[in-house]
């Protein structure tokens, strides 16, 4: 689809995250925003010049990646150390993106996720000036996740400020995208956004061709992997994630010296896993998104966090990839979310509430003694689901469509 046959168009991405930083709001948005670029569109990103989880990552001020032109803002990005640090970046970046904004012409249509939060409050801003519709691509929920975290009150006056921000984007916003039904439903409850929503689960990040099988695996070799049973989280670890069930059940399971709880990635929720003194328990970086297919696939299960308070603010986006790479899958959440739904219509997993200790200890010994073939199968089950679902080009095709209409 092009456009409706009406020709090329100028797509302005406002994102504090973008490739090749780890962030999966910024990965997303590449996919999206090259796409768009292979469908012969001119697309503009407007970014931090600086890692959204480690600040002292620096990239190119300016360049073009995959037919997408990017421009990178400084002094926008200093980590994520603290709410009011965070916050000073994404307010920084916000106001210069306005700025740059005015030089750019033509602009057709202004994109937006939630990284920063104030984002849309730009995008807002910037549509009025370029007399431009915003795109709105809702990644995660603020200030609900800050309230469902217990950072700030209910009440406070940043969080109705921010409430009232988010009726005014919403308003304003020419289409919404969520994605999954529980974001929908607290979406439609700040604003009723009638037919300008529309509900588009994310991807994984590659549509594997073929799954590297564990003896041909270079990073099982690298990292002591053969002969063990891997239970791997892979992905951001932060507060909306918790892990705290899964490390104390693996304290139990010492004497399962075949099973490895293996957890990659970053986030503040790391240095719990860190200190977690589990010989079971293992921590590794992010890894290049050029390895991804050895790391994910070095998993016999992936683990799966949600937090109690967490559906409908931030999608588990992390279970995709799992499932692309025929991967089983142990939730830790509540009953209603996302990935339990996933799990209630297929065969492909286990759960159990955060808490259940008990549960978990269980599902670890459960899966350090299943027979290779079980493990296979549900597997084999999972990547069919994902591929029903259409795997990362369909999708990702999907919300490019959407970003074009009406234009």
């Amino acid at each position: 689809m092009t456009n409706g046959g009406k020709g090329a168009r100028t797509f302005l991405f406002l994102s504090q995250v973008y490739v090749p930083d780890h962030a999966a709001v910024g990965q997303h948005l590449a996919d999206v925003a090259e796409e768009l670029a292979r469908r012969g569109h001119r697309v503009i990103v407007l970014t931090a010049d600086r890692g959204y989880d480690d600040p002292s990552v620096s990239y190119k001020r300016r360049e073009k990646i995959r037919g997408v032109d990017v421009r990178r803002i400084p002094f926008s990005s200093f980590g994520k150390s603290s709410i009011p640090v965070r916050t000073l970046g994404g307010v920084l970046l916000i106001l210069q993106a306005i700025v740059r904004s005015i030089a750019i012409r033509g602009v057709d249509a202004v994109v937006v996720s939630t990284s920063p939060p104030v984002g849309p409050l730009a995008a807002v801003v910037i549509g009025m000036l370029h007399r431009a519709p915003v795109k709105y691509w809702v990644m995660d929920v603020n200030p609900d996740q800050m309230v469902a975290l217990g950072l700030i009150g209910e009440r406070a006056l940043p969080v109705r400020a921010f409430n009232w921000l988010n009726r005014v984007v919403l308003r304003r916003a020419k289409d919404v995208i969520v994605l999954d039904r529980f974001m929908a439903d607290r979406i439609r409850r700040k604003v009723d956004v009638g037919d300008r929503l529309t509900v588009l689960p994310p991807w994984p990040p590659e549509d594997f061709a073929s799954v590297v099988e564990h003896a041909d695996n270079p990073f099982r070799k690298q990292h002591g992997l053969n002969g063990k049973v891997v239970v791997m989280y892979s992905g951001n670890h932060g507060p909306s994630n918790p892990v705290t069930t899964v490390l104390q059940a693996a304290r139990r399971v010492c004497d399962e010296p075949r099973l490895v709880l293996l957890f990659v990635g970053g986030g503040v929720g790391k240095r719990e896993v860190e200190h977690a003194a589990c010989p079971n328990v293992v921590s590794l970086p992010y890894q290049p998104q050029s390895e991804l297919r050895y790391s994910l696939a070095a998993a016999d299960v992936h683990l799966v966090t949600v937090g109690d308070q967490i559906p409908g603010i931030v999608h588990p986006s992390k279970v995709y990839g799992a499932m692309a790479v025929a991967r089983p899958i142990f939730l830790v959440g509540p009953e209603e979310s996302h990935v339990a739904d996933i799990l209630d219509r297929h065969d492909i997993g286990w759960h159990v509430r955060h808490g259940d200790v008990d549960g978990a200890e269980r599902i670890l010994r459960e899966i350090a003694h299943a027979p290779p073939e079980l493990l296979r199968e549900k597997g084999r089950r999972a990547q069919e689901v994902m591929t029903s679902m259409g795997g990362k080009a369909v999708a990702c095709a999907r919300v490019c469509d959407v970003l074009e209409q009406g234009l």
